[in-house]
């Protein structure tokens, strides 16, 4: 089951990191979706941001991105300890994966009513007897929402 927490100071400035990764995908026309994966003592492992549309294919995540960089990086699909960051909260798949990784921290920026997972209603995804995962939500939420909004006010504008 996954529990619910509280901001921690370091949430800020790692968000900030993602955010840039959302702002690689936005000057590439992507979806501005970023992430990065921070190591149980504070170091980002990997960082990465949504390539679906460039790519042609779903899978083509920001968080399934990052996650497949760090553990190429590690050797090893388990990420005990380590949290991720993403600035829109993830969807079904992304959220999925990031259980079967067995991250302990998930750190997301805005909610995505239409596609995220709606970590907000209390559903979880047991993937383990014995799993939890921490979830924090609406860290920077602001700025992750502007940069969706912008993202999508141009693509309005560009038709």
């Amino acid at each position: 089951m996954n529990k619910k927490n509280s901001v921690n100071k370091d949430d800020y400035y790692y968000m900030s990191y993602a955010l840039k990764q959302a702002q690689k995908a936005f000057e590439k026309d992507e979806v501005p979706i970023g992430a990065i994966i921070v190591d149980p003592n504070g170091n980002i492992a990997a960082k990465a941001y949504n390539c679906m549309h460039s790519k042609r294919c779903q899978t083509e995540h920001a968080e399934i991105q990052v996650i497949k960089k760090a553990c190429k990086k590690l050797g090893d699909w388990r990420l005990d300890g380590y949290t991720i960051y993403v600035t829109v909260e993830p969807c079904t798949m992304c959220y999925g994966l990031i259980r079967l990784c067995r991250i302990s921290r998930l750190v997301y920026g805005a909610d995505s009513p239409l596609f995220g997972y709606r970590l907000d209603k209390g559903v979880d995804l047991e993937v383990y007897n014995e799993d939890t995962i921490e979830i924090v939500g609406g860290v920077l939420k602001k700025e992750a929402v502007e940069i969706l909004r912008a993202f999508f006010k141009r693509k309005r504008e560009k038709r």
